[in-house]
């Protein structure tokens, strides 16, 4: 006589049209079976007019109404009080079974007394020939692992049927081991549910068998086993029922001595799987993993619970699970045979060395040693806005930390981003770290070509283009001019930026791009704080277009992109703040320096918008003596024109944007030019204009390669060729004045200093940070000019555009001033002894700018003769950095930093760091995201399919 079977049927509304949809299915399924039921009762887990009709319209015996937070398993035992029959037929609003699916498994249940309960094929909902889940098994450590799941149906499972266990989904459970293993265990949280049945069931000495023949399309609606994983709230609730389940596994599992042990490592084990998530591209499941975590740590009742139901039902060693559990090697085959690893790719090779990159790289760096000869000997650089480097590491990354500043008197308060870029080029030369800079200056023209020909792989396949891509980066005026003028925050920007666009382009494609471009955004904003206007403005465009034509599609990558640079520029965010003066945010890094640059006129905007930041034409003026200049802008036009090209061609969608990064990069240099945030020497500075021309520079290139790339037809490839020779002709006659100006004399780099402050200062200050310095430098207009300096230099590192940009003058500030003029004024007393109360041990008279006025040298003379007299002080004697004297009294230490700005300054460095890190994790690609990269093309919007 065939077993008598019940099914229960557990529907949970969402309040869509799916819900009753899949419901109406599933009972028409039912009523189609071959075998009928006996018994069917529906529980419904919270309300919705539609479900109730369609649940009350049926067979079902009884229609059960339950909360909506009634878990599968709690609604399963509900019903469990009206079950009759033989078996228990576990069924959701989602589950459709064939028509020969209830009496195939009854069939496999009858054949086997004992078997405790059954399973189907799950297949999916749309497609019959797609398996769901055939079998689960589990690893050595507790890790669930689907035996068939995502495999395409071709019976090639169809002769298995011993299994650990399986989805719980259309299972049929004898009524007699239902009631025995009392039912599914409450505390796994919608997870794993048929393979806890399977395993407490081999441990009762029961066996659970697969049949494969019995067909049931599911849809994952998530009432019964884990949701689909179709949107990133699912893609949670999966990791998190998955975590929570496998944890509750393990505390149950354990022999009894082992679970203290297992609880305790819960959280560093989730700290460790954290990282593991970070590596694997998935931090959408961080949340979820620390929400498990709690949960497994406050739910030691659920599991003492499952631990007594197992004690009391088991009846045979745990030794019988070990050979169904899936072995190590197993695992590694699984991941090995990975379906898409033979998917057709759509991306070509690099070809980097065949396709002329590598040679371009190599002339480029030809080039640089032929235009910077002297380099190759100087181990400082100086002139400019270049300075020295801090001498330890040590200090490097002091420097970088919120806290003491080495400029000012007691100045505390948050380092600029650019310091730590600057300790992380400083580490590269350990025992020199102002060598590291020396080397950047060198290879600035190769990288920049690098930089240039990785950032045109996004626009064209064509090798040629891409070596003209990597030219015109290369000897582009910003670059070359940040060179010769000594500007290292534009020379590090300039060759950030095509990285920025080469990682940043492809950001919401996968987690990799997007951890790296996080990085080179962090950097880039640390060089150019004046670009985040326009970055940010194409940082909306991005997230406006992935909404609006991709559907959220990798949202979550763009929103991570800006994060890191978040979190560390936010303590200097907040300092500028509170200090009232927000447009200093946008001051240049690093050593301020009043440099050539554009006027702020009708003139000088007509200059950069030609690409030029300085009025001599990136050298030309002046190059030939009596050789006009008005044509030299015009070398410039063949990548301005063929930019203003790019929309009308068929890849119009890459021009426009591209096009319109060009233009945020003159809004930004006009904007830069007429507006100054800093002030040296009593001179205010403008914002240096090249930054926002680097960026222009970059959508005008793109442009251009893209109109030479998709403008031109097939059979007009002479023409693509004559167009591009054209470009680098321009361009490098454009670059020959600069690239011939260390060889004529004409640039401001020169061999060191090792220190901005005499050698006497630098030798005792070289190992003791805590040396302090007040330096006076009488002005051409009238007055002095003071500021402390700690240490044996100047540094680049120790710059801070807190103290740079301030707007009105702190306590410090005036105590400086005050300190000043009493020792400029012979009548002032005991200011020597209150230098040596500040910790100043020298006090140094430098000279004035050139050429040095009659007040400026009347007041240097009046100045010296007062110091002179001043007991107190040691005439040390006349340096190359001006006058020197020394406090012969005992001087105290510097004022140490207040234990809540140390504890500050950690606590932010700690916060960033780790921001830095989890960016660094997500950047570094694994076997899965470089398949993912493979196919997906390398070029960026190719015709506007881009991404189908």
């Amino acid at each position: 006589m065939p077993a008598r079977v019940h099914a229960i049927l557990v529907v949970r509304p969402d309040g869509r049209t799916p819900a009753a949809h899949h419901l109406r299915r599933t009972l028409a399924a039912l009523a189609e079976q071959s075998q009928p039921l006996d018994a069917l009762t529906i529980v419904t887990c919270g309300e919705d007019s539609g479900v109730t009709e369609v649940a009350r319209s049926s067979t079902a015996e009884s229609v059960i109404a339950a909360p909506a937070g009634t878990s599968y398993a709690a609604a399963t035992a509900m019903a469990t009080l009206r079950l009759t029959g033989d078996a228990v037929w576990l069924l959701a609003q989602d589950t459709a079974p064939e028509p020969e699916a209830l009496a195939r498994l009854v069939g496999a249940l009858e054949l086997a007394p004992s078997v405790a309960f059954v399973a189907p094929k799950l297949v999916r909902w749309a497609d019959r020939t797609e398996i769901v889940s055939l079998g689960v098994s589990m690893t050595g450590f507790g890790r669930s692992v689907g035996l068939a799941d995502d495999e395409l149906d071709q019976g090639q499972h169809d002769a298995q049927e011993d299994v650990l266990g399986s989805d719980v989904r259309g299972i049929l459970v004898r009524a007699d081991a239902w009631r025995t293993l009392s039912g599914i265990d409450r505390g796994l949280s919608g997870a794993d549910e048929g393979l806890d049945l399977g395993v407490r069931a081999r441990l009762a000495g029961s066996r659970v068998l697969l049949a494969p023949t019995a067909l049931i399309a599911v849809s994952g609606d998530g009432v019964a086993g884990l949701p689909a994983p179709l949107t990133p709230a699912r893609r949670r609730r999966r990791g998190f029922a998955s975590r929570r389940a496998q944890l509750h596994r393990w505390l149950s599992y354990a022999p009894a001595f082992a679970v203290p042990l297992h609880w305790l490592s819960i959280l560093p084990i989730a700290v460790w799987r954290t990282l593991l998530q970070i590596v694997r591209k998935q931090p959408g499941l961080v949340g979820p993993e620390w929400g498990a975590a709690a949960v497994g740590l406050v739910s030691l009742g659920a599991v003492a619970r499952t631990r007594r139901g197992i004690r009391s039902s088991r009846s045979a060693p745990w030794s019988l699970i070990s050979p169904l559990r899936v072995s190590a090697r197993e695992m590694r085959e699984r991941l090995d045979d990975d379906a898409d690893a033979t998917a057709a790719p759509r991306r070509g090779e690099l070809k980097f060395f065949i396709g002329g990159g590598a040679w371009l790289v190599l002339g480029a760096a030809v080039v640089s040693v032929a235009a910077f000869p002297a380099l190759t000997a100087w181990s400082v650089l100086g002139g400019g806005a270049l300075q020295p480097l801090s001498t330890s590491l040590g200090q490097l990354w002091s420097n970088a930390l919120y806290g003491l500043r080495t400029v000012g008197l007691e100045s505390i308060g948050p380092a600029d981003p650019f310091s730590s870029l600057l300790a992380v080029i400083g580490s590269l030369s350990p025992a020199e770290p102002s060598r590291a800079l020396v080397v950047l200056w060198l290879l600035a023209l190769p990288l920049a070509a690098l930089g240039g020909w990785f950032a045109a792989t996004r626009v064209t396949d064509r090798p040629l283009l891409r070596i003209a891509g990597g030219v015109v980066w290369a000897l582009a005026p910003t670059l070359l001019v940040a060179l010769t003028a000594g500007r290292p925050a534009a020379v590090m920007l300039h060759l950030l930026l095509p990285w920025l666009f080469y990682a940043g382009s492809v950001a919401r494609r996968s987690w990799v791009a997007a951890g790296a471009a996080s990085l080179l955004l962090v950097a880039v904003l640390a060089c150019a704080p004046s670009l985040a206007p326009a970055l940010a403005l194409i940082w909306v465009g991005m997230v406006v277009l992935v909404l609006s034509m991709r559907a959220g599609r990798g949202l979550s990558h763009l929103i991570w992109l800006i994060i890191p640079s978040a979190l560390l520029a936010a303590p200097l965010v907040w300092y500028q703040v509170r200090a009232g003066n927000v447009w200093g945010l946008l001051a240049d890094p690093g050593a301020v320096w009043a440099g050539p640059q554009v006027a702020a006129d009708a003139a000088g905007r007509a200059l950069l918008a030609a690409g030029f930041p300085t009025a001599d034409l990136a050298g030309w003026v002046g190059f030939v003596p009596g050789l006009p200049t008005w044509w030299v802008p015009l070398l410039a036009a063949p990548v301005a024109l063929l930019a203003l090209v790019a929309p009308l061609t068929q890849r119009w969608a890459s021009g426009i944007a591209l096009l319109v990064i060009a233009a945020l990069g003159i809004a930004t240099a006009f904007g830069a030019v007429g507006f100054a945030v800093v002030f040296t020497q009593s001179q205010a500075v403008a914002i240096w204009p090249g930054t926002g021309l680097s960026l222009a520079w970059l959508g005008a290139l793109g442009g251009a390669l893209a109109a030479l790339d998709a403008g031109l037809a097939p059979r007009m490839a002479a023409v693509r060729s004559l167009a591009t020779v054209v470009v680098l002709l321009a361009v490098v006659v454009l670059s020959v004045p600069a690239l011939t100006a260390t060889a004529r004399h004409a640039d401001v780099l020169t061999n060191g200093p090792v220190s901005t402050l005499p050698a006497y200062v630098a030798a005792e200050g070289k190992d003791d940070p805590e040396v302090g310095t007040i330096v006076l430098t009488p002005q051409n207009e009238g007055g002095v000019s003071a500021r402390v300096v700690w240490g044996g230099s100047e540094t680049l590192d120790g710059q801070a555009t807190m103290l740079t940009t301030r707007i009105t003058a702190s306590a410090q500030d005036e105590q400086v001033a005050m300190l000043a003029a009493d020792l400029v004024t012979s009548a002032a007393e005991d200011v020597v002894a209150e230098l040596a109360e500040n910790g100043l041990s020298f006090v140094l008279l430098a000279p004035s700018g050139e050429p040095e006025t009659d007040n400026a040298r009347a007041f240097r003379l009046a100045a010296a003769t007062a110091l002179d007299q001043r007991s107190g002080l040691d005439a040390v004697g006349e340096t190359a950095k001006g006058e020197l004297w020394r406090v012969t009294q005992e001087v105290q230490a510097r004022p140490a930093e207040p234990k809540a700005a140390h504890d500050l300054g950690r606590g932010l460095a700690l916060a960033q760091l780790v921001a830095v890190g989890i960016a660094l994790l997500l950047a570094v690609p694994t076997a899965a995201s470089r398949r993912q990269a493979r196919r997906t093309s390398r070029v960026v919007g190719p015709y506007w399919q881009e991404g189908r």
